[in-house]
């Protein structure tokens, strides 16, 4: 499976023209299975109520079946189970979908095929989601444009609830481009248009990709593909007086500017271009900074005090100089993000703090380390020790709360402490350090 996946990322390469005719046959058992097994076990259920195990026990029976119902066309997507998740930083909650396992394992499948058509395509200003690629990298690579290219001002852009504005009938000319299959194109359609159950009711899906869909990611990244990453490259760097450079991760961006006319010019565009394909900007949420190396001095002449900062990818970025005093960009946990790190942490100590101490503390580990190696990046060391602190509190809180005597004293607690060997907060993450595989840093660097 691989190896026919490899041929159709090499011909996309070779003939940017192509348009693939045949693919449906690619969902046969062998990927299926594989989609199946690359899944991970204790996931929420969708409708249908079957997880990972309860598949596997039949494993052949059901793959079998489900090819059978795919190259018939009989497949039909279940609607989606909605649930409701904390939205970082505020009292709002965001919707999730939960696909029904099979579903999983069909919009996996797809999800290989459209990443080896289109990874060919994507530009290398776009981060989010993809093979080989990470945040950290976004960050070193925004990193390395502000501080080395002629750089002024930034237009911090924020979506509007991008993942439910999808439009479906623009997404579908989308990957007509490249996709010219009906099978493929009615699968896509089928999963777009399934709709959610809530409270027990079914809800129609007239636009959006499922958050939680398997398929979702690959999607939103075709979308933005032509709505935004070509448009910048063909329509806004060609006709910029100065250097413009974009960088995206997902739906969250990042566009630096040398002239501040060149950023107003985008910021007005950019509207009318977002609507023209039914999104929308949050007004509230993107701005225009100044930010780079001169903006410290350039504010100070004119008594407007200390740069803006802006929000990307969890981190506040701010101007700052190193030790030797030469201009650099620091970042560090933003603040929306660690209050909503540190509620979550909460939370699930207090529920689980009754499970056996020795599963609670490893589980624990786990949740710390993930944390540190995520946010632990260049000049962030502070930020993971304040966090460290926070939660050491909450555990000395929630600890002795687990009957109506005391559990710990300080001390004892700091023997704890000792006991569990805690990860240490600590900076994986040099963003300085990253490899020239992309060829937009070589030609930046060249």
């Amino acid at each position: 499976m691989s190896t026919k996946l490899a041929r159709i990322a090499e011909i996309a390469r070779e003939r940017t023209e192509e348009r693939f005719t045949t693919l449906a046959h690619l969902l046969d058992e062998e990927m299926l299975k594989q989609c199946h097994a690359e899944l991970k076990k204790g996931k929420a259920l969708g409708i249908d109520q079957v997880s990972k195990e309860e598949y596997d026990a039949n494993l052949e029976t059901n793959i079998s079946d489900l090819v059978a119902r795919l190259k018939r066309k009989a497949y039909r997507p279940q609607p989606v189970r909605r649930v409701y998740i904390p939205k970082p930083g505020t009292d709002k909650k965001r919707p999730l979908g939960i696909p029904a396992y099979e579903d999983k394992i069909v919009q996996a499948g797809l999800s290989k095929i459209l990443n080896a058509i289109y990874e060919a395509d994507f530009l290398d200003c776009s981060w989010g989601f993809r093979p080989n690629r990470s945040c950290h990298d976004a960050l070193k690579v925004l990193n390395f444009i502000i501080e080395t290219k002629k750089v002024n001002y930034l237009v911090d852009a924020d979506i509007k609830s991008f993942f439910d504005n999808v439009d479906h009938e623009w997404l579908m000319k989308f990957l007509g481009h490249r996709i010219n299959d009906p099978s493929i194109h009615r699968l896509i359609r089928r999963i777009l248009k399934v709709g959610y159950m809530e409270e027990g009711r079914k809800y129609i899906a007239e636009s959006g990709t499922p958050q939680g869909g398997v398929i979702s990611p690959i999607l939103a990244n075709v979308y933005l593909h032509y709505v935004l990453d070509l448009w910048f490259q063909k329509v806004i760097k060609a006709k910029s007086k100065g250097e413009a450079y974009l960088v995206r991760s997902a739906d969250d961006f990042v566009c630096c500017f040398q002239y501040k006319e060149d950023a107003e010019s985008f910021y007005r565009e950019l509207q009318a271009r977002l609507e023209k394909f039914n999104l929308s900007i949050a007004t509230e949420k993107t701005k225009i900074i100044e930010f780079g190396r001169f903006a410290a001095e350039n504010r100070e002449r004119k008594g407007k005090g200390k740069p803006d900062t802006f929000d990307f990818l969890g981190f506040t970025h701010y101007c700052s100089n190193s030790e030797a005093g030469k201009f650099r960009v620091k970042r560090k946990t933003s603040r929306k993000k660690f209050k909503a790190k540190l509620a979550k942490m909460k939370e699930w100590i207090r529920g689980s703090r009754t499970t056996l101490v020795w599963e609670f503390v490893d589980k624990l580990r786990e949740k710390l380390l993930g944390h540190y190696q995520y946010y632990g990046v260049t000049d962030n060391i502070r930020m993971l020790i304040r966090y460290q602190y926070e939660v050491n509190r909450l555990l000395y809180k929630w600890l002795n709360r687990r009957s109506q005597r005391k559990s710990f004293t300080w001390e004892k607690f700091n023997l704890f402490l000792k006991k569990c060997n805690f990860p240490r907060p600590k900076i994986n993450v040099n963003i300085y350090e990253f490899k020239l595989r992309y060829s937009y840093i070589k030609l930046m660097m060249s």
